[in-house]
């Protein structure tokens, strides 16, 4: 058997669809909108290596050192009066008692955060691709007031998607106790081990500190590009394995009727149409859960060349990694399409003093509003992505479950 990528990383520190969506149950699908759920790529749109571009230039290109001592480049706090909008914004909100899976910008109107927030989401499709809001009151508004003002700002950015299996559409990184090594079946956010370089299956992440834990749980994000371009200076043969459609990615039991339990797809695409620009998919938990489908034949084994690529490609991320720490209040907004995010194992206070807890949420960006066009049949759809397993509906528990 070929040796395991998770064993062999750094030590820490089809045709597109309509626009239009098909029509829906609104007591099941409050907003109308219903998650799309993963889907293997459209294989005859997945371009060879020599399509790829050997070195990307531009805004989304940056090291560490950019921005490690420059806080004012990637860090906004929020001030008195974005708060106090934002305040009577959810207080409306819970006022008016919508269920939290139907808000949207039209029942969450925020005609002054809406200005800066606009930018930044072309800042984060287009540029940098990351962002960290300081300054959000949870301790004093609580998770149920929280959860509204935070899903609020993320309609401005995204439309929310199903993070699981369940129908989360607010999620909750936290430690559950949990077996982390029972990969197959267990999401390792719901643990306190570490999490390797990835992304997720949106495009647009955002993380909300609740409360920070006793020791490690701290954040490292890189620019997928300036991996990129590293990669073609220094193991260009990694950089082709990465793009070729040979990784099986597993969707550990969270899938509709009819579906495969895993996807066949590459770790680097190609957008589509001219210029397109290079996105990246990965997560090695989701390469290595596999053994049971590769141990009975049903899928190959990883070769070689996948093992060094997998182990390259996490050192190389490692090495170029952004550190930081988020601290309650703390708010990270992050592109899935050309930035990959890490965390360190950490170690939870002992009661009673709360857990480490982050609510997460993951948001579409379809092509109709200037999202990225991917090479998959759903990219025109406004909740593309996520995990949809049949007509599960939306939920928005307040904590983890």
């Amino acid at each position: 058997m070929a040796p395991s990528i998770l064993e062999t990383q750094p030590v820490a520190p089809h045709s597109l669809s309509s626009p239009a969506q098909k029509p829906v149950d609104r007591k099941i699908f409050p907003d109308g909108i219903k998650t799309s759920g993963q889907h293997p790529p459209l294989y005859d749109q997945i371009r060879p290596y020599s399509a790829f571009p050997k070195e990307i230039t531009g805004e989304s290109v940056w090291k560490a050192e950019d921005y490690t001592n420059n806080p004012e480049r990637w860090v906004h706090v929020f001030n008195d009066e974005e708060i106090e909008e934002l305040s009577a914004v959810a207080d409306k909100f819970l006022a008016d008692k919508i269920p939290l899976t139907g808000i949207s910008k039209d029942n969450f109107v925020l005609p002054k955060l809406s200005v800066l927030l606009t930018s930044i989401r072309r800042e984060i499709l287009n540029g940098k691709g990351f962002i960290l809001f300081k300054g959000f009151p949870v301790e004093k508004w609580g998770n149920h007031k929280s959860a509204v003002a935070y899903m609020g700002l993320g309609t401005y950015l995204g439309y929310f998607v199903s993070q699981n299996g369940r129908g989360h559409v607010l999620g909750h990184v936290k430690d559950l106790g949990e077996d982390s090594t029972q990969i197959d079946k267990v999401r390792i956010y719901r643990t306190n081990a570490r999490q390797f370089f990835h992304a997720d299956d949106s495009d647009i992440v955002g993380l909300l500190c609740i409360a920070r834990a006793l020791e490690g749980g701290e954040s490292d994000i890189v620019s997928s590009h300036h991996v990129w371009n590293t990669l073609q200076k220094e193991r260009p043969d990694v950089a082709e394995t990465l793009t070729k459609p040979i990784w099986y990615f597993d969707r550990k039991g969270e899938v509709s009727v009819g579906e495969e339990p895993y996807i066949k797809t590459s770790v680097f695409y190609l957008e589509r149409g001219a210029d397109g620009r290079v996105y990246s998919k990965w997560d090695p938990y989701y390469v290595k859960s596999l053994d049971r489908f590769m141990d009975k034949g049903i899928i190959p084994h990883l070769s070689p060349e996948q093992v060094e690529a997998a182990k390259v490609l996490e050192e190389t991320c490692h090495r170029l990694r952004l550190h930081m720490i988020l601290e309650v209040g703390d708010i990270q907004f992050l592109s899935n399409e050309h930035v990959l995010h890490a965390r360190t194992e950490y170690k939870d206070h002992a009661p009673p003093t709360p857990r480490r807890h982050l609510m997460r949420l993951w948001l579409a960006t379809p092509e109709s509003e200037d999202g990225w066009k991917l090479p998959f049949h759903d990219s025109a759809e406004k909740k593309r992505g996520g995990i949809q397993v049949n007509d599960t509906p939306p939920v928005c528990p307040l904590d983890a479950e």
